[in-house]
């Protein structure tokens, strides 16, 4: 099938390699000229484990190709799917001024019949006001142009979203059309069934992979319903890690109690300094405002917010019950992305943590295994190390920010020797306190 995917981003880029690699005809499009560029190159803009490896196979397959002309890709393809960024603006309401521009843009440039697919994260409602602008836009050309909208969510863990895109736990399909719903289906039907090369050469293979159809607003509300659910259940154990240092309980021995019931599980039950990314906070705070606008109340969202936001400034609570007094002390910290396997730093518990230290006055030195840079909104008074030893280097306190497990492989007695003082924080609790009080180090985990 004839695809357009707008936005090279982490979804839209994720989504067209997909797409590609399982034997359709993929038209990537956007306006960032240096960006498509690099793509045609066979580079990857994003940090993120196999894509660019399956970039350059699908160019070379001509399965996929990279272009900033819109109108043309809408012309040619059958399947236009829209993958904008949604940033939230300071009330917590998703900014939808690109998803605008771009539903006009293809209202301008429909000649056929499409189907228009959003897979944005978008607020309530947002099917029906696509399909308001684009009607708005058509072209009076004597011709009655048909569309359909379908909101197909995406479900991606940065750091694992290649694996995600091929093994998907569901597929939501929220339209109310049939004919767009069949040609969804055939769409997807080489990953519902797993019916590809990838998939056969995967050990992550399942045998049928759950499709829900449902109607648009459902759908919009499945995605930010799920992230939020999520949210709030490490909110809710960072909650439980709190009091477990006040009563003297062990969280991690806490978590495996509660997570061996099946009505609970495992999964988004580690304690440590909070979530970020690009997905959960502006979700939650989307749905927490959705909520509001239509008279719902959205205590738990609200309250799930606000001990993420708490739970950052664990960490310098911390430090300073070690240190006294921050000023003019060297805090090594390890970690900038929000978490590992990707080089995304939006909303990073990293950046709150390092300004916080850099305002009391500490020196920062900070090593990421994939951020070499300072973040544009972290303090650029941080001076970012080579590698964890050279950060650790006369340091009076260690504190681990990001789970990459580069860091539970450090060679911690030569870390020893290198810091002036043998202090670790470990904000995600990858290491082992007995092991690393028997080393010397004064450890401080989340609830441990």
């Amino acid at each position: 099938m004839k695809v357009c995917v707008i936005g090279t981003g982490y979804v839209g880029l994720v989504t067209g390699i997909c797409l590609a690699e399982i034997g359709h005809d993929v038209v990537c499009v956007d306006k960032d000229e240096e960006k498509i560029k690099m793509l045609l190159a066979g580079k990857c803009p994003i940090y993120e484990e196999g894509l660019k490896e399956l970039i350059g196979k699908n160019i070379k397959r001509k399965t996929i190709v990279f272009t900033t002309d819109l109108e043309g890709a809408i012309k040619s393809q059958e399947i236009i799917f829209i993958c904008v960024g949604t940033p939230p603006l300071p009330s917590g309401k998703p900014d939808l001024a690109s998803l605008d521009a771009v539903s006009r843009l293809i209202g301008k440039s429909i000649n056929g019949y499409k189907v228009i697919v959003n897979k944005s994260t978008v607020p309530i409602g947002t099917a029906k006001r696509l399909k308001k602008i684009i009607n708005e836009n058509l072209r009076d050309d004597n011709k009655i142009h048909e569309f359909d909208i379908v909101s197909n969510p995406e479900f991606l863990k940065e750091g694992e979203a290649v694996n995600d895109a091929f093994f998907p736990e569901r597929i939501v399909i929220g339209a109310e059309s049939k004919r767009a719903i069949d040609l969804m289906e055939k769409l997807y039907k080489p990953l519902i069934e797993q019916d590809f090369s990838y998939a056969q050469n995967n050990a992550a293979k399942k045998d049928r992979i759950p499709v829900i159809i449902t109607d648009s607003t459902s759908s919009e509300l499945i995605k930010y319903a799920s992230n939020s659910f999520l949210a709030a259940k490490i909110s809710f154990i960072n909650e439980i890690a709190n009091i477990c240092e006040r009563v003297g309980a062990n969280i991690l021995d806490v978590t495996h109690g509660m997570g061996l019931d099946s009505r609970i599980g495992s999964k988004f039950m580690k304690a440590g300094i909070g979530w970020g990314g690009s997905c959960f906070p502006k979700d939650v705070r989307a749905l927490a405002f959705t909520a509001e606008e239509y008279g719902a109340e959205a205590n738990i969202l609200n309250s799930a917010i606000q001990v993420n936001n708490y739970q950052r400034y664990k960490i310098v609570q911390k430090a300073m019950d070690v240190l006294g007094i921050i000023e003019d002390k060297t805090i090594a910290v390890l970690g900038i992305a929000f978490k590992p396997n990707t080089d995304d730093t939006r909303e990073a518990p990293s950046i709150t943590v390092i300004n916080k230290f850099l305002e009391l006055g500490a020196d920062v030195r900070a090593y990421d295994p994939v951020v070499k840079a300072c973040p544009p909104e972290m303090d650029s008074k941080a001076i970012m190390a080579p590698d964890a030893y050279k950060a650790a280097e006369g340091a009076d306190i260690l504190v681990i920010v990001t789970d990459w497990n580069e860091f539970i492989n450090l060679d911690y007695l030569r870390i020893k020797k290198l810091m002036k003082a043998p202090c670790i924080i470990d904000g995600r609790n990858i290491l082992d306190k007995k092991t690393m009080t028997a080393l010397g180090f004064n450890y401080r985990g989340i609830g441990v």
